[in-house]
């Protein structure tokens, strides 16, 4: 962006004079500044691809039994009032011949929680993109979340998580593989540090 001022910086100043604040006065006077630069940042999954991340760190290995990267804590801003949601993402695949590097699980979370999102639809793109890229026997993803437009507002309810399931392949067709995976993400284990 260089010298040139973000186009949210006009919209945030105007915003504030709509709100009835001066956005000149102290403590607000580089507030556009600052949310532009945080919503560039809370966004930026818009500018990632998800299946290049995990095309370059897929590997030819025979093992085909489940794989479970769970408890991947993620944040997300809610599309209809553009207020965070977040929460924890459990994340299973069985191989068909590949596997992934499991860095990649979170980051391929981390790029679609960093854009705008419901919890439905976040779920499903993890699956769906895991599924077309390593085409694996199965994926099942489950999300758990805390959403701040629920809390703050409308029923203003503190304590209400949303928790939204894809389950795909075996993980849909095959109840025991469905229930393997669900006992393993409900378990609580110590730290390891």
């Amino acid at each position: 962006m260089g010298d040139t001022p973000d186009p949210i910086q006009g919209y945030v100043e105007g915003m504030l004079k709509e709100l009835g604040e001066d956005p000149g006065r102290d403590g607000l006077e580089k507030t556009p500044l600052r949310v532009s630069k945080a919503m560039r940042f809370f966004t930026q999954g818009y500018q990632q691809d998800p299946s290049a991340i995990l095309t370059g760190a897929l590997f030819d290995v025979d093992y085909d039994e489940m794989v479970v990267v769970r408890d991947i804590d993620f944040y997300s801003l809610c599309e209809h009032h553009m207020v965070p949601f977040f929460g924890r993402a459990h994340v299973a695949y069985i191989p068909n011949g590949k596997v992934v590097g499991l860095s990649k699980i979170p980051r391929t979370v981390e790029i679609f929680a960093r854009r705008l999102q419901v919890q439905e639809r976040l779920t499903m793109d993890i699956a769906r993109t895991i599924e077309a890229v390593l085409k694996p026997r199965g994926v099942g993803v489950v999300v758990e979340a805390k959403h701040l437009c629920m809390m703050m507002r409308g029923v203003e309810k503190q304590n209400t998580s949303a928790i939204t399931s894809s389950l795909r392949g075996v993980f849909e067709s095959d109840p025991k593989t469905r229930s393997e995976f669900m006992d393993l993400i409900r378990q609580r284990t110590e730290s390891f540090a």
